[in-house]
């Protein structure tokens, strides 16, 4: 069966909608996820607060949806430039990496959002977890594309001791077997280390946490990701 074509009500509905988003959006850069307020953004996009309320009927609704479009948005970016990296996991791993602090450099006040400071009062709903859980399973999809190769090699286990490690990932590994990914229990830790290393140091280097220490945070990036790479038993590709 044919889909219907949204109505010009639909199309004006979402239009406002989306106007209202970008709005949002402006004032995380400008003032922080912390100070968004209705208000100020029904002024912004020249609406009436009662007006916005149809569309967000509170402050967290309006949160939400901007957690579940940055969410979206980032993850579709680390997806495409990894796709086009083609089929070496060391090139994609790259790729996945760079596009994640691509977009946090060009999205500050989004970046704030999804992996700053909480927000007072918020608590994300359930409908955020799959958007947020994008760019984490592309880079797990790497690090298990690498892991299946004839000729990888396992890192070693070392830190605290196989039953402690287990026990500090169990969530992980849960998350993980609920998308059909298995990896070794050393590889799964390091991996997690990964992850939070690589927006750790976009962290730094957009919270201006590198002054007096780096002086090239492009250069230092992939530096970064290379090492990680070697931690996680492959090599990064770099074009």
């Amino acid at each position: 069966m044919t889909e219907k074509a949204p109505t010009a009500r639909a199309l004006a509905r979402e239009s406002v909608r989306s106007g209202i988003l970008a709005a949002a959006r402006v004032r995380l850069t400008d003032e922080g996820p912390s100070q968004l307020s209705l208000r100020a953004v029904a002024r912004d996009v020249g609406m009436v607060s009662s007006a916005v309320y149809r569309y967000f009927p509170s402050r967290d609704d309006l949160l939400t949806a901007l957690l579940i479009a940055d969410y979206d948005e980032l993850g579709a970016a680390v997806e495409a430039a990894e796709a086009a990296a083609g089929p070496v996991p060391g090139a994609r791993w790259v790729a996945v990496c760079r596009a994640i602090r691509t977009w946090s450099i060009a999205h500050p006040g989004d970046f704030a959002l999804l992996f700053g400071s909480p927000v007072p009062g918020y608590v994300a709903p359930r409908s955020t977890v799959d958007p947020a859980s994008r760019t984490t399973l592309t880079i797990v999809r790497v690090v298990a594309d690498a892991v299946a190769d004839p000729g990888y090699r396992a890192p070693a286990p070392t830190g605290t001791g196989p039953g402690r490690a287990a026990a500090a990932v169990a969530d992980g590994v849960a998350s993980l077997r609920a998308f059909g990914i298995e990896l070794p229990e050393e590889v799964l830790v390091r991996t997690l280390m990964a992850w939070t290393t690589v927006f750790g140091t976009v962290s730094f280097e957009l919270f201006g946490h590198y002054v007096g220490s780096v002086s090239d945070g492009g250069a230092y990036f992939d530096e970064v990701v290379a090492r990680l790479a070697e931690d996680l038993g492959f090599v990064a590709e770099f074009d």
